[in-house]
Formats: C-alpha cells, structure tokens, sequence
C-alpha cells in the first residue's frame, strides 16, 4: 500500500495538468482569433491505440473493433488479438464483449500447443456528460468492466500455454474526453482514463502462470491495479490522424501460498511473492479512415521501463467500424 501511495503522488501532478488541459478546451474553442476553426464533422478519428473513448455509440449502433497485435520482449513474442464489439443499448448506455486470444512463441523453450483463449472482458459504460463547443465542460463517462477467467494458466504442460490469470476482477474507470482548436485551426482531440482494478483469487493447480510447481495445490492472490492514461489525435487532415499515448500502471504484490508434493515425499509448504509492479511507457499511431465509419490504426505500444517491468514493444494493426 505504501508504494502504491506513492506512485499515486507521483502520479498527481500528471494528473492534474490534463484535467486542466481537458477543462480548459472549452475555454480555448471561444475564442475567435486565427484561421478558419476545423469543424467537428470535419475530423475522422479511428481512435488512438490505447485510450478509451468517453463517448457511447447512439442507441441501436454497434462498433466493432478488432486488434492484432504481437508483444515483443527480449527471448519471446506473444501474439494476440482482442476485438472491441460494443452497442448502444441507449444514447448514454454502451454495453460489450472484449474477446481475446494469444498466441506464445518462445526462444529455448516450448512455445504454445495452439492458440488459445485468454481472460475475456464484459463491459457497460454510462456516459454523464457530452462536449459541445464553446462550453467547458468535457465529455465524461463511468465504465465498469468484469475480467472471467477464461484462459489457460494452470496444469501446464508447457508454461506458454499459460494464458490467463484464473481470478475474476472488477476495473471501475473514468473516461474524459476534450477537443482543442489549434493555432492552425486543426483539430486536437484529448482523452484521459483512470481505471482501478480489484482481482479476486484463484485456486491453483500445478504447474501455473504464478511459477509454482507440478504437484502443487493452493491459492493465488492478484494484487489490485491502478492505471492512468492519456491521449492526444491530431487531425492532419479529414482522413489523416496522427496520435500518441502515454500511460503508466501500478499493481501491487501477489501472493501464492499452498502446498507442493513430490512424488514418495510429505507435502511442503509453498509460499511465492511477486513484488509490486510500476510500468510505464506511450504508443505512437497513425489513423486513416476511408469513410466517417470505417478506418484502420498502424501503431506500436512501448514499454520503456519501471518498477519490475518488462521492457518491449508491441506494433499492433486495428479495424475500426461503426454501423
């Protein structure tokens, strides 16, 4: 709880400086001076690799939005996709599903049997708020998503195939969203998310994700999350959009305990830690869309470093498409 305190304060000047940036848009939109304003209808945005929209879909429309994706670190790749299927149950309402699936390649040891399925998300958001030009208030919405443990991540026969984590968890979020006029006249769309993470345990089995050992029976405890990310699209032209987001991630320790029994031996005690996390990096992308509701994302996640964080990159390609 201490170092998450502090990476929360650390994390506070940060935050401070967009919720004036976002508060502040509205401020700049009344202003008359320069050239022609870019019209809000004007701007195609597919969205930025990371950060969540504010918005929700009109009632009736679905978005659906699949990432295809490969996690690069030193000695593996995880290759995966996750799809954004959401629709607008009501103006303020958007309900969805976050399907998942990976794949693990790994050098000087087994990759994975197959591909598999990983953890998939449920989701609702509620929108409170909306922009309009020439008022300061941004677009604001309240998110709720559930993680079931679908994936893979214990009784391994091969480590990679571990794709899941076994615990249900509950992230309750806040979506903020914001437009800035450019000195040029283009527009700048801001986002912000805040999202905090509550993991329930697993019960584990052998072999596992959290590096016990076959013959092993107990529980894993997931140290909660906290996560905070920000986004910034700039409308080069109605088609083109250049992005960019930064974000950073903490979460703390988890624990493992049980016992491990060998075979023609009494059962040992086992107790594992992973210590506490404190991620960071940012995700460069360029938008193009071929019509108001259809559009593709080329960009690449970086994670540069932190507190027990593994450095890598992540280039990713995404559809994006409303009807």
């Amino acid at each position: 709880m201490r170092r998450q305190a502090t990476a929360v304060r650390r994390t506070g000047p940060w935050l401070a400086a967009l919720l004036a940036l976002l508060l502040g848009a509205g401020a700049a939109v009344a202003q008359d001076a320069g050239p022609p304003r870019q019209s809000l209808d004007d701007a195609w945005w597919t969205g930025p690799m990371l950060a969540n929209s504010a918005e929700t879909l009109p009632q009736g429309h679905m978005l659906i939005e699949p990432y295809f994706y490969d996690v690069t670190s030193k000695g593996a790749d995880a290759f995966g996709s996750r799809a954004y299927v959401l629709y607008g149950l009501t103006d303020r309402l958007t309900v969805g599903l976050i399907p998942i699936v990976g794949y693990n390649r790994v050098s000087n040891a087994p990759s994975s049997s197959g591909i598999g399925l990983g953890d998939q998300i449920v989701q609702a958001q509620y929108r409170l708020t909306r922009f309009h030009e020439g008022s300061w208030v941004p677009t604001l919405a309240v998110q709720l998503q559930e993680t079931v443990p679908t994936g893979r991540y214990d009784n391994l026969a091969r480590a990679s195939d571990g794709m899941g984590g076994g615990a249900w968890a509950t992230t309750l979020g806040l979506n903020a969203q914001s437009y800035f006029w450019m000195p040029n006249g283009r527009l700048l769309r801001v986002r912000l998310n805040l999202t905090r993470t509550f993991n329930g345990d697993a019960d584990v089995s052998g072999a596992s994700v959290y590096g016990t050992a076959p013959g092993f029976r107990g529980t894993a405890r997931p140290g909660d999350a906290f996560y905070i990310g920000t986004s910034f699209e700039y409308s080069v032209t109605r088609r083109w959009v250049l992005a960019l987001d930064l974000f950073r991630s903490y979460g703390a320790a988890t624990r493992v305990d049980g016992n491990t029994d060998p075979v023609d031996a009494l059962p040992v005690p086992t107790h594992l830690q992973a210590g506490s996390s404190d991620v960071y990096g940012y995700a460069p992308a360029v938008e193009y869309s071929f019509t108001s509701n259809l559009g593709v994302l080329l960009g690449a996640r970086v994670i540069v470093g932190g507190h027990n964080a593994t450095r890598s990159l992540t280039p990713a390609i995404a559809i994006n498409y409303v009807h």
